[in-house]
């Protein structure tokens, strides 16, 4: 099974994902893709959605991969859904795990409301970024894990320039229902039960109503910062075995 992980907006993918992949053992080819957006020191000038479903595209012809699954969280789940819109004939299937994004239509008046509190962040130290990244992702009354003291990772400065970008990426971004609707591959959606309800819970839902072979699992112990792919990495790994033989079996029943 010829699988691409993309990751969220701090960890790089090989990090994100390496207990997954281990859970997963010989079952999935599994590629790992960091987003453009941190491709270098800052983000791309002409930066957007579109720059990150080119990547996608790229990345998958150097693999060697025709059609393939693919899996992105946070970020990287934006990214994957602005992909099965743009290139649903490329994909087996789609799996999303919290989707920092799922297009601007539709949003609820909370929504909007968070939209705007990540929106202002831009202009953060980033300390001050982080811890409320970190409590806008999470249920009132839930504590965010510790986060590393002193941000000092090689690769956090490039992560923590791409917050701005990416929200501007959003709010440009056309994220066509009707393509969603017409997407008739297996989606699967993770959501952390103590994630926050009203940005994700309210995304699921949404998404639930337009893709029509949609299956949501819920983590009721877990959230946005401390993800099912990497706390519970067997259980996530034995729901996309799932996914992923009912998609190929789907595909070749059509094939046939």
């Amino acid at each position: 099974m010829q699988v691409i992980m993309l990751p969220g907006r701090v960890t790089p993918a090989q990090s994100a994902y390496a207990g997954l992949v281990a859970a997963l053992t010989a079952d999935a080819d599994a590629r790992f893709k960091d987003l453009e957006v941190y491709s270098g020191d800052s983000p791309p000038p002409d930066f957007s959605l579109d720059t990150e479903v080119r990547g996608i595209d790229r990345f998958a012809d150097e693999c060697g991969f025709g059609r393939f699954h693919l899996l992105g969280y946070s970020a990287g789940g934006a990214c994957s859904l602005a992909f099965a819109a743009a290139n649903s004939d490329r994909l087996l299937s789609l799996a999303l795990i919290e989707p920092a994004w799922a297009g601007n239509d539709g949003l609820q008046p909370k929504e909007v409301a968070l939209r705007q509190a990540f929106r202002a962040l831009r202009d953060a130290s980033p300390a001050e970024m982080m811890s409320k990244f970190d409590s806008l992702q999470i249920r009132d009354g839930v504590a965010p894990p510790p986060r590393p003291e002193g941000l000092s990772a090689p690769w956090i400065a490039s992560r923590l320039a791409a917050l701005g970008a990416l929200q501007n990426a959003y709010d440009e971004a056309n994220l066509e229902p009707e393509r969603l609707r017409n997407f008739r591959q297996p989606v699967y959606f993770a959501l952390g039960g103590l994630s926050n309800p009203d940005y994700y819970e309210r995304m699921a839902d949404r998404l639930s109503r337009l893709f029509p072979d949609f299956t949501l699992e819920i983590y009721s112990r877990r959230h946005h910062l401390d993800p099912p792919h990497r706390i519970e990495p067997e259980r996530v790994a034995a729901s996309l075995r799932k996914l992923w033989r009912r998609a190929e079996t789907q595909a070749a029943t059509v094939r046939a």
